[in-house]
């Protein structure tokens, strides 16, 4: 570790101070792979934070001054799984902040998600004559970005800034291009969550602290400065919501200053010594460098050959991305605060919540194989945040915990009570009041109904039943598995049984998932094509959710008659052309009646191989990865909102020929990479090595370390044995 660390030191020894040449923003090209990149130079962070403006991939025309979710990513400094993200902000209330066709930053905050939330402690390098709205006017061909640091040239102030972060705290180094009348705004006004309250304290000639408090969440800093502050000035507003603090710095000095800041979610006391652990004497250059050596290790546990450069970014991006939520809430002295405001140090690391709807269907088990340590801190925080309510917490819609905590038990992580999971899982598939809702009636019924509205229009908010009926099946199903791995007979044999009630929205007339009301009946009228936010459907039209059962879909299969009859549906799916007259902001980039730019129909791909014909899938998934991922002018767009990473681990796994088409099952669905061959190195297990030969899209056969395959699907536990999977295409 010391002589990779000595390289990233020597690396960045002679970084300048300036602005930097951008390599991350123009549009990878299609050529063969440069050689002598490694991954961190292949990732970028600027993936996702382009708007999506093409109508044809959009799908209809947005409405004016309507920015299409796509994305929603962030370009700033993080670690894996950290509790600082540092990055710009362009505009307040837009999902992750950053949005790229902005030319003027407000500051620079240090947390994010993407999701409308946080952007805590905006803090911005001003000069001159400066007076309040602050912003800095900036282009992209003065900025740019890698993992673990941002740098970026505020034009309008003539200052160059470089950003970089360790776990709990961030490290700014501004370069003022003259040394007089220079400040540093504390705009803690501001967030992207509304303010309630916020605080800044003086702490000698050279430190500040204080806080920002959200609702009943605090978020503390401590920050130290390399020169002295002369004075500070404090605005406040009405109510406190939009004031800020000013500090002014001594003239004369000509060298960068270093701001150092630590946070803490428990006391200005542990910011203060998470800063002191993290960072203490360190340069920007040594923080940085032990940054890039983390994302070295993360990112190169799967290595890609072949490929194009545009593929091989969009890969190493994609991977990145998928590690940067849920966020870590504990200090350095392992305290932390819980659900219920209290201060507790516990023998795990508190994380938050994993935007669990989003990302049980891939990335949480590209967490759980790559960063198994942290997974099992995560769902050991989920039951210590639930346990207080004696639900398993879950986020959005279903109760997804099901799948995440059985797929990562029986995969074999096991720093977590397990037991304790189980008996919070048990509750949220057995009683009212909970993480999901209508439960009784899913019981009484096998379905969850939605009431009679005449006209009902996208908006149109009631139970959603068919996608609740859908996820608690499949929620069902793997809490079956978790509950026989228990020796659980009895739970077992129940929720298997209730794991088929997805057949029970199946309208075999129209061959849909369709809405039932209280009686039985089916709701009508029907029209599949279009999107409802919250009516029968979540996020989603009848086309999106009627092909998901991903724990029977030979059953399925069935349902709709037979695999001549599956197939048909399927073709109709992928080509017949989205009505541009149903706009769902959240619900974009069509291939047919697919929505890749959401999550609820992100398996259909892959289901032609339950009718032997797994050449289909794989031209869908070749066209979702070449048009629907690194798209626009700048090449930095998305299809679709990334969702805390769920859309990245997707690219990920379809990319690297595997996909774990039920979770809770712990094996994946064996589809053709894009590249010439792929090594998983997973800690405590053996590499395992995907090569394709044959030259054609066309899957033929499969073999494992030498033997033929029976079928399409991988178990995981090939991952501990490691070995070769040869995968041979037809004609």
């Amino acid at each position: 570790m010391k002589s990779v660390l000595k390289s990233a030191l020597t690396l960045f020894a002679s970084a300048a101070v300036v602005a930097s040449p951008c390599h991350v923003h123009a549009a990878a090209n299609a050529s063969s792979p440069s050689a002598g990149k490694s991954v961190i130079d292949r990732v970028n962070p600027f993936l996702g934070t382009a708007p999506l403006l093409d109508e044809k991939i959009i799908g209809y025309k947005p409405p004016r001054n309507w920015r299409v979710w796509a994305g929603l990513t962030f370009p700033g400094a993080a670690l894996p799984n950290a509790m600082v993200q540092l990055t710009p902000v362009t505009k307040y209330g837009s999902g992750a902040g950053y949005e790229y066709e902005d030319n003027e930053i407000l500051g620079f905050t240090h947390t994010c998600k993407g999701h409308w939330n946080l952007c805590n402690l905006p803090i911005l390098p001003i000069s001159g004559d400066h007076e309040a709205p602050f912003s800095a006017q900036f282009t992209h061909d003065r900025e740019s970005a890698s993992p673990a640091f941002y740098q970026v040239h505020l034009d309008n102030y003539d200052v160059n800034v470089r950003l970089t972060s360790t776990l709990r705290c961030g490290f700014h180094e501004y370069t003022f291009a003259k040394p007089e009348k220079r400040a540093i705004l504390f705009d803690l006004g501001r967030a992207n969550s509304r303010i309630s309250n916020w605080e800044i304290n003086l702490d000698g000639d050279k430190a500040v602290s204080g806080f920002q408090q959200m609702g009943r969440e605090k978020i503390y800093f401590y920050a130290t400065l390399s020169d002295a502050i002369t004075s500070m000035d404090v605005v406040e507003r009405e109510r406190r919501e939009r004031g800020y603090a000013l500090l002014h710095l001594a003239d004369g000095n000509n060298g960068p200053v270093n701001l150092k800041i630590g946070i803490s979610f428990v006391s200005v006391a542990n910011a203060k010594e998470n800063l002191q652990t993290e960072i203490g004497r360190r340069s920007f250059n040594e923080v940085r460098a032990a940054g890039v050596v983390e994302w070295q290790a993360l990112l190169g546990q799967i290595r890609v050959q072949g490929g194009t450069d545009k593929e091989q970014s969009l890969f190493y991006s994609s991977l990145y991305r998928s590690f940067l939520w849920p966020a870590l809430r504990s200090d350095v002295n392992g305290e932390f605060t819980d659900v219920q405001g209290n201060v507790r140090k516990e023998d795990f690391s508190y994380y938050t919540l994993p935007s669990i709807w989003d990302t049980f269907r891939n990335k949480l088990v590209l967490i759980g194989m790559l960063s198994p340590k942290v997974t099992g801190d995560i769902i050991q925080s989920m039951i210590d945040r639930g346990s207080p309510r004696g639900f398993m917490p879950t986020f959005f819609h279903g109760d997804h915990a099901a799948q995440f905590v059985a797929s990562s038990y029986l995969r074999g992580i096991r720093n977590f009570d397990v037991n304790k999971a189980y008996e919070l899982l048990l509750n949220n598939a057995y009683k009212e009041h909970g993480t999901r809702p209508h439960i009784a009636e899913y019981i009484a019924k096998g379905y969850i109904s939605d009431p009679d509205v005449k006209e009902p229009t996208t908006e149109t908010k009631a139970k959603a039943g068919v996608a609740k009926t859908l996820e608690y099946a499949y929620d069902d199903y793997g809490l079956a598995l978790l509950a026989k791995a228990l020796g659980d007979n009895e739970h077992y044999e129940d929720l298997m049984k209730r794991s088929k009630n997805y057949r029970n929205t199946f309208d075999p007339e129209t061959k849909f998932m369709r809405g039932r009301l209280d009686n039985g009946d089916w709701i009508s009228p029907f029209v599949p094509e279009r999107p409802f936010y919250e009516y029968m459907y979540r996020e989603a039209n009848a086309w999106q959710v009627s092909f998901f059962a991903p724990h029977d879909m030979p059953g399925l299969v069935e349902l709709y008659g037979g695999k001549d009859a599956f197939e048909a549906k399927l073709d109709t799916f992928f080509t017949l052309p989205w009505n541009p007259k149903y706009i769902a902001r959240n619900v974009s980039g069509f291939l047919g009646q697919y929505c890749q730019g959401n999550q609820p129909d992100h398996e259909a791909p892959f289901s032609y191989y339950f009718v032997g014909k797994p050449e289909k899938s794989q031209a869908v998934l070749d066209t979702l990865m070449r048009d629907y991922y690194g798209i626009g002018e700048s090449g930095n767009g998305l299809s679709g909102m990334d969702d805390a990473g769920e859309m990245s681990a997707w690219y990920v796994f379809a990319a690297s020929g595997l996909y774990p088409l039920s979770t809770a099952d712990n094996e994946f669905i064996v589809t053709l990479p894009i590249f010439d061959k792929v090594e998983w190195v997973i800690p405590n297990e053996k590499p395992l090595t995907i090569q394709a030969t044959g030259g054609t899209r066309k899957l033929d056969s499969i073999k494992l370390n030498g033997k033929t395959l029976n079928g399409y699907f991988l178990p995981y536990k090939q991952f501990k044995n490691g070995g070769k999977l040869e995968l041979k295409t037809g004609k």
